[in-house]
């Protein structure tokens, strides 16, 4: 079955073919680094990593780039207002960044372009654009005329007059069209700046990812990805900027993850429901809050709470118990038993549809789903008296390739939880009341490989750790 991809420029659900057969080109509009990214930056990087992962699954290579703003105004003022310079600033904040999605579980992307690195290729960029007469410069400035480009307006779907009217020309200033946007910026005293042909200065926000995309990736590339918010103006921007120099289309597919609300509210920082990764991450399992990120649709918006992440551990934790049930009971399983080949068949239809669900615009929140249901009959396989090998190890593939695929990876050497204690030691209750002794010491056996002491009493079983 064919990948399809919701695009935001057609507003619909479209079949992925990739310019280069089994090859995906991939950018991602990544952070301003004047602060630590807060759950709102999370969750592009936990989506599009896992849309990455299912791309490489299904047997593509990808070019992942996702960029770094490691100068603007937001910058320039913190490091003001911390006494830093802004390297050292944006330095701090790439290396907070990095450790956040890695423990988020976000694979390396294929390369970081920084702004600072780019700036050559963003001044011929903007000076190819002045030569087209798509871009003037006004006392130091240099300002694109989206007028001049036919198609703007097109990812955002509004015309240039609706565009217009909530346009404006701030103090200060030089533009001669509301719609006008800035390709550089003349340096302010005490700024950070570089030499161009219009003086010292800096470059504009969406002229830098235009010059990024060309120099990594080229002229047209597979899938553009950001945030919601990003749609306008910044890759509107983008494309017209792109377009108008190259005459290409800039990106086959659009893509944009929606927004996360705060116990139904939207996160500001003036209702003080901010919440930092973290600080997060310091009090949840990264992999719970990458799962429960997941559990939503990418283009929904996702609603945050306690309870909810609760809930998201909780539904982790059943997928990872099934899991060990099966590798506790691998040892004692034969080659050959009757029920092989129809187990075999129903594990081979969930494989199925976990991929037509992600295939279908990547809708995790279904395919965690058929996970669920994965593990919820493994433990009705379990329950068998005689179990087959291939059987185990096949609903173990599964489930350790669906959760690879959504970022969370098994490590077998973990320490049992304390839930996972009290399940084999109700399964072993059950086992010997049904008198069969051989699992009920297979259990005790397993337990106390794992430093797990199990003492029978008038009051029931009592546990403790070795």
């Amino acid at each position: 079955m064919s990948i399809k991809i919701y695009n935001t420029l057609t507003r619909k659900k479209e079949i992925f073919t990739p310019i280069q057969p089994n090859k995906v080109s991939m950018y991602v509009c990544g952070p301003t680094v004047y602060n630590y990214i807060h759950i709102g930056n999370a969750r592009p990087a936990i989506v599009f990593d896992t849309v990455r992962r299912y791309l490489e699954y299904k047997g593509f290579e990808v070019d992942y780039v996702l960029n770094f703003t490691d100068v603007d105004d937001k910058l320039i003022r913190t490091a003001n207002e911390l006494g830093k310079e802004v390297p050292e600033l944006a330095d701090r904040f790439i290396s907070a960044y990095l450790e956040d999605v890695g423990a988020l579980g976000v694979k390396e992307a294929t390369h970081n372009p920084r702004v600072t690195e780019t700036m050559d290729d963003i001044i011929a960029f903007i000076e190819a654009l002045v030569e087209k007469g798509v871009a003037y410069e006004a006392d130091g400035d240099v300002y694109f005329k989206p007028r001049k480009f036919s198609g703007y307006g097109k990812l955002s779907h509004q015309s240039v007059d609706e565009l217009r009217a909530g346009a404006r020309i701030q103090v200060g200033e030089k533009k001669t069209d509301p719609l006008d946007f800035a390709l550089w910026k003349q340096a302010k005293d005490g700024e950070i700046a570089w030499n161009s042909p219009w003086g010292k200065g800096r470059p504009g926000w969406h002229i830098e990812c235009s010059a990024m995309v060309k120099k990594y990736l080229g002229d047209t590339i597979d899938i553009h990805a950001g945030g919601q918010d990003l749609a306008f103006p910044h890759h509107e921007n983008e494309i017209a900027q792109s377009e108008a120099l190259t005459g290409k289309t800039f990106a086959n597919y659009w893509m944009h993850n929606g927004y996360i609300n705060i116990n139904n509210e939207k996160m500001s920082k003036s209702l003080g429901n901010y919440l930092l990764a973290r600080d997060l991450i310091q009090q949840y399992d990264p992999q719970v809050i990458r799962f429960f990120m997941l559990s939503v649709h990418y283009r929904h918006p996702i609603n945050f709470s306690e309870d909810l992440l609760l809930s998201a551990e909780n539904g982790l934790e059943r997928i990872k118990t099934a899991y060990l049930n099966l590798e506790h009971r691998k040892g004692s399983s034969l080659d050959l038993v009757d029920h092989k080949e129809e187990w075999l068949e129903k594990i081979a239809q969930w494989k199925k549809q976990f991929e037509a669900e992600m295939d279908d615009d990547f809708h995790t929140a279904n395919a965690i789903s058929v996970l669920f249901e994965v593990a919820k009959e493994a433990n009705v396989y379990l329950q068998y008296k005689q179990t087959c090998s291939y059987v185990i190890e096949e609903f173990q593939q599964v489930i350790y390739t669906f959760l690879k695929v959504l970022g969370i990876e098994l490590k077998m050497e973990q320490e049992l939880l304390d839930t996972e204690i009290e399940q084999l030691i109700e399964e072993r209750n059950s086992a010997r009341k049904n008198r069969d002794f051989t699992r009920a010491d297979e259990i005790r056996d397993m337990l106390k490989a794992k430093n797990i002491i199990l003492e029978d009493t008038p009051q029931g079983v009592r546990w403790k750790r070795g």
